[in-house]
């Protein structure tokens, strides 16, 4: 396989990849107003996009193998496939988390909520903002990008105490918000997950940029 075929093909990579990315951060959005505005429809659409998503891991981890096989790469060219490989498998997770918050909708739609959904979209926002960023960052192979990005996960781990200890005053107040209440600290858990796949990326954007590990969650 000549270089330059080798380039198509990493390039042609890449932008299935970023395919994925964007296919993951619409379901996240989609899956938190369908939560907020309580709209069935828009969290069914999250869950039926799902496979789609993880069909599109799957074809990119097997041509990521394949390339790693036919042009056995080194340097570079290994790193960039080996954060691709890595890249997909975390999307295909945040996916996951989506269609969770998805499905929660579904559970709650027939009910009252137990307090008005205000930290919950505020902190989706700031996990949206640090996907969307992660990615960017990715096509840019922005080192200091991703030290910046990863940082933020110190503001969801923060908003994520603020929606625990106010979910469960509510729970301790009032017995008949506890089923609810759980599902509401798990909306909150999934988009804390997140964050850290997040911050997992950014550690191999480092890692594709410069050669080495950097653990980004101390």
């Amino acid at each position: 396989m000549s270089r330059h075929v080798f380039e198509e093909q990493l390039d042609g990579l890449h932008r299935k990849l970023m395919s994925m990315g964007t296919l993951v951060e619409e379901a996240i959005h989609k899956s938190i107003k369908s939560l907020v505005e309580r709209d069935v429809q828009l969290a069914e659409q999250v869950i039926a996009a799902d496979p789609v998503i993880n069909e599109m891991e799957q074809e990119i981890q097997s041509e990521c193998f394949r390339l790693i096989a036919l042009q056995q790469p080194v340097g570079s060219d290994l790193r960039r496939l080996g954060t691709m490989l890595k890249l997909v498998t975390d999307l295909e997770r945040m996916g996951d988390h989506a269609v969770s918050i998805a499905k929660t909708t579904r559970r709650l739609m027939a009910e009252p909520y137990i307090k008005p959904l205000i930290d919950i979209p505020l902190m989706a926002d700031h996990v949206k903002a640090m996907v969307r960023d992660c990615l960017n960052a990715y096509i840019a192979r922005n080192k200091e990008a991703a030290e910046e990005i990863a940082a933020r996960d110190d503001i969801v781990d923060k908003l994520f105490s603020t929606i625990f200890r106010d979910v469960i005053e509510v729970m301790t107040k009032n017995g008949s918000a506890i089923s609810q209440g759980t599902h509401l600290l798990l909306v909150a858990q999934y988009l804390e997950r997140i964050a850290d796949h997040v911050t997992n990326i950014c550690e191999w954007i480092i890692y594709m940029s410069t050669g080495k590990m950097t653990d980004l969650n101390k």
